[in-house]
């Protein structure tokens, strides 16, 4: 081991020392708390949204419902502008509500399908054609990753103000040091440089 490589002494911040200024002890308090307040901050955050996907999709699947409609003309072979990742190709379908009501719409329909041929559709509360509401593992996975990617932005954003904080209580030593050497280094009416 090399006798010019200096070694790391940890939690130095909170030792005892003559040469600790008051500074260094604000820095270690700031970055302490700001590290509590990414970790409780970023579980809270996390939490919350996980919870509010898991509401919004509880709350989809309570106002969808499924309906079988009639294709009103064959549905076309899947172009290139009306094709979805699913392979299904959009077509006008009707389909009548339980109080009578007639509705006409667009869907997603296998290509080729007939026309008058019965396919499912999915309805909002409104009674217009919707996606078909989340799974429970789905509900689950977005739940999992939105409250992952909330509570990491959350604690992302606690630790940047505190680095922000950091680097200004540096800035700022470095210049009170500056000052003192320039100050004590300096004889009288001379500029360093």
């Amino acid at each position: 081991m090399a006798v010019s490589e200096c070694t790391k002494v940890r939690c130095w911040r909170w030792r005892r020392n003559p040469l600790k200024r008051r500074s260094d002890v604000v820095e270690a308090w700031v970055m302490l708390c700001a590290w509590l307040f990414a970790l409780i901050g970023g579980l809270f955050a996390g939490l919350a949204a996980a919870d509010a996907v898991v509401g919004s999709a509880e709350r989809i699947r309570s106002e969808s419902r499924r309906v079988t409609a009639v294709l009103v003309r064959d549905a076309e072979e899947p172009g290139p502008a009306r094709v979805t990742t699913d392979h299904l190709v959009w077509a006008t379908v009707r389909w009548t509500d339980p109080d009578g009501t007639p509705h006409t719409d667009e869907a997603r329909v296998p290509p080729k399908t007939k026309a008058g041929s019965k396919v499912q559709v999915w309805t909002d509360r409104h009674g217009a054609v919707a996606n078909e509401p989340l799974s429970g593992a789905e509900t689950t996975l977005h739940a999992v990753s939105g409250g992952l990617l909330a509570g990491s932005g959350a604690a992302g954003l606690v630790l940047g103000a505190g680095w922000v904080v950091r680097l200004a209580m540096e800035r700022r030593r470095l210049e009170q040091w500056d000052a003192e050497w320039a100050r004590l280094d300096t004889p009288p009416r001379w500029k360093t440089g």
